[in-house]
């Protein structure tokens, strides 16, 4: 099983410990770093190169949606998870925007946090059901105009967190197809990943 090195970003020393202790306990999972705010956890980030850090949304100095903002323009690749207390539409939404690939509260249940921490990992998004609806309510964006009916057919199942092996198994399509759909979606939608992607159907209303 692939190691999956996570960096802590919270203000409360205490929570650290704890989100470190039960972490530990999963083989797949390695805490690489902690951090006390958000100009720590950048700076953690670059230095340690993680591939998910788990982020408190508010926190003194900066906060978690400048610290995503700082590592998307520091060329940061980590998935980041929001675990936050605040998990109303107006907290959470700026974080998303911003470039988040999902949130869970604090009182989250631990094998829970375990595989949203996997699936983030894996390019899927983790959202409460009231912050993907707050972000459905959008409407459709120039990009989502160029896409074929296949392709936003596609994008649907990317932003479900499917795999190309399930998206074609539930379209009916070779595994190899739904690869060159997804090339194509990423290019036409002038997003990096499938995680972007995905987070952009689900802003724009597709999903």
């Amino acid at each position: 099983m692939a190691e999956i090195r996570v960096l802590l970003t919270d203000d409360h020393a205490v929570v650290r410990r704890g989100l470190r202790v039960f972490l530990e306990t999963h083989d797949d999972i390695t805490v690489v770093g902690e951090a006390g705010d958000g100009a720590e956890g950048v700076a953690q980030a670059l230095a340690t190169q993680p591939d998910v850090i788990l982020l408190d949304l508010k926190m003194p100095g900066v906060d978690g949606v400048e610290a995503i903002k700082r590592l998307r323009d520091a060329g940061s690749a980590a998935k980041v998870l929001v675990v936050t207390s605040f998990t109303d539409a107006p907290s959470v939404l700026p974080a998303i925007r911003a470039g988040a690939a999902g949130c869970v509260a604090k009182d989250v249940d631990p094998a829970a946090l375990a595989n949203a921490i996997r699936t983030v990992h894996a390019g899927h998004v983790v959202l409460p059901p009231a912050i993907a609806a707050a972000l459905s309510t959008g409407v459709s964006g120039d990009r989502l105009d160029q896409l074929t009916a296949r392709e936003r057919e596609v994008l649907q199942q990317l932003a479900l967190g499917r795999s190309n092996r399930e998206i074609a198994r539930e379209l009916h399509l070779a595994e190899k197809t739904v690869k060159t759909h997804v090339s194509a979606i990423l290019m036409k939608l002038e997003v990096d990943d499938r995680t972007q992607a995905a987070l952009y159907a689900v802003r724009h209303g597709l999903a």
